[in-house]
């Protein structure tokens, strides 16, 4: 009896321990199936609910995909970031949700996701579902899930630390990715008023037609203007878009067309043409005075004709001396631009017009040509009237009786005539220097008798200033006289004069003929 109350005793405690066990495992699962999650069926795939714009709760694969979003901000936004470019008007139909009840949008294309927005007592709950996938979002292999992740990590990597701004347009314009760069420089634009929201603003109008295009960024509150370089590259149903700082090009461009502009004013006063031409020989700059002296007109100038193509232009208008031969002369024109990039070019051009052309090749930095024009007809004709007037003035003088010469301030002989050159047997023009009046004295007085006059006309020459003019006679070897006259010119300059009576100056000849005697004379001269 005692053994069998013993067994009963064994069999109650095990059924006892076996219903504890088994209460233990129920409340596990239980505990197990009891997540931190307001909805009731539990859900499986991408589900999201939103109480406006906050996240209430999410599905596993809702936290995933919000966790890989690029976008920056809430939930919302990296929510929107990703459905907003793949599903049409979907922002204007989430607001109209409560009216709705029920929206189902399917997206275009090869991704076949279907989005199903519902309204649920004041909350809205979104699911993604994958036609392909029972409901669910794709699931690949883990290893090449994590070669994926690790590849997206590099290019946002890549894509969040580059200084300029890139984005993603679609074929209607509609802004479907940008990178962090882009959303600082539109948070900048908007001047920190509000909260960004999906679709980010744009911040660059591009036409579609330009493949590269400067644009100017509009700063805020009296920010300075920011300059870009828009790069765009189409895509399959949209194009990708870069903005390169082009802040210090800009910049520097100003600079150049300010110093330019200050170039182009100063040489604009000069009466000399000026024409510069790049290393490519292309016309870049050019002055006023240059279609004046060239007769080229402004229009052909500004359209910056080449080298020969500017020379052409002034031969078929006769601003260049006419070759015997085209072939020659543009060869002729070919040794020019040599000369001038040397820095050795500078001639004088005849033109058919009468006019005459001084010009000049000069080479400038980075391998660049300027070529002057300078009207020097004034300057010849005035040089050819002092020849003229200094031949005749030379006729004149030739043609007198006495014997004439002048000397300068300074002493020297700088003009006689014939009447001298046969009385003295002494031709200025046939030695070599300026004989000075010591020396002319010198000869003088050898070929006259001893006489006190010669240091006169020596102190004379050499004192200048007011004097007066003087006569005095010299007596010849022979006794005869000659009379020698003195008179002071303007500037400092003294004409000697001589006048021999009948026979004085054949005398002075056979005396000048002696070699010894007019060597003596001239002591050096020649």
């Amino acid at each position: 009896m005692d053994f069998t109350l013993g067994l009963e005793l064994l069999g109650v405690s095990f059924l006892a321990a076996l219903l504890a066990l088994a209460t233990l495992a129920l409340f596990q699962q239980r505990s197990r199936g009891a997540k931190t999650s307001v909805f009731i069926d539990a859900p499986a795939g991408t589900v999201f609910l939103f109480d406006d714009e906050c996240l209430i709760d999410a599905s596993d694969d809702a936290r995933a995909l919000l966790a890989t979003s690029r976008a920056t901000g809430g939930p919302w936004l990296r929510f929107m970031a990703y459905a907003g470019p793949r599903f049409p008007d979907l922002a204007n139909r989430l607001v109209h949700l409560p009216e709705l009840g029920r929206v189902s949008i399917t997206a275009p294309g090869v991704d076949q996701l279907t989005l199903i927005a519902e309204w649920r007592s004041g909350l809205r709950k979104i699911t993604l579902v994958d036609v392909h996938a029972d409901g669910r979002l794709p699931q690949h292999d883990a290893l090449a899930q994590r070669a994926q992740d690790e590849e997206l990590s590099v290019l946002r990597q890549v894509t969040d630390t580059l200084a300029f701004p890139i984005w993603r347009e679609a074929a209607d314009g509609t802004l479907t990715w940008a990178n962090h760069a882009y959303v600082v420089a539109a948070a900048k634009a908007s001047g920190g008023e509000g909260v960004l929201s999906w679709p980010l603003p744009r911040l660059f109008e591009v036409p579609a037609a330009a493949s590269q295009r400067r644009l100017l960024a509009k700063g805020h509150g009296g920010a300075p203007d920011h300059w870009f370089d828009c790069h765009s590259v189409s895509v399959p149903d949209a194009r990708i878009l870069a903005a390169l700082p082009a802040d210090s090009t800009v910049q520097a461009e100003e600079a150049l067309r300010g110093f330019v502009q200050t170039l182009t004013k100063t040489f604009a006063h000069l009466p000399i043409g000026l024409a510069i031409f790049d290393r490519h020989r292309k016309l870049q700059l050019f002055n006023p005075a240059l279609t004046d002296l060239t007769s080229l007109p402004a229009d052909f100038l500004s359209g910056r004709p080449g080298f020969f193509a500017f020379l052409d232009a002034m031969r078929d208008r006769q601003m260049i001396p006419e070759p015997k031969d085209y072939k020659g002369w543009r060869a002729q024109m070919a040794a020019l631009e040599r000369s001038a990039a040397a820095g050795q070019y500078e001639e004088t051009w005849s033109l058919p017009s009468g006019l005459t052309y001084r010009v000049m090749g000069r080479p400038h930095p980075e391998g660049a040509l300027a070529l002057l024009f300078q009207d020097i007809s004034d300057e010849i004709s005035r040089a050819r009237r002092f020849r003229a007037d200094q031949e005749l003035g030379q006729a004149v003088i030739d043609a007198m009786e006495e014997a004439v010469t002048v000397f300068s301030q300074a002493g020297l002989m700088v003009m006689s005539n014939a009447a001298y050159a046969d009385m003295w047997q002494h031709d200025p023009g046939a030695t070599l220097g300026d004989p000075d009046i010591a020396k002319i004295t010198d000869h003088w007085r050898e070929l006259t008798a001893p006489s006190p006059i010669w240091a006169l006309i020596e102190s004379f020459v050499a004192s200048g200033g007011a004097r007066d003019s003087w006569q005095a006679e010299v007596r010849m070897p022979d006794g005869r006289q000659l009379r020698c006259r003195v008179v002071p010119l303007a500037g400092g300059a003294t004409l000697v004069g001589f006048r021999g009576e009948p026979g004085a100056a054949s005398e002075l000849q056979q005396m000048a003929g002696k070699p010894a005697l007019v060597l003596a004379a001239v002591g050096g001269q020649g």
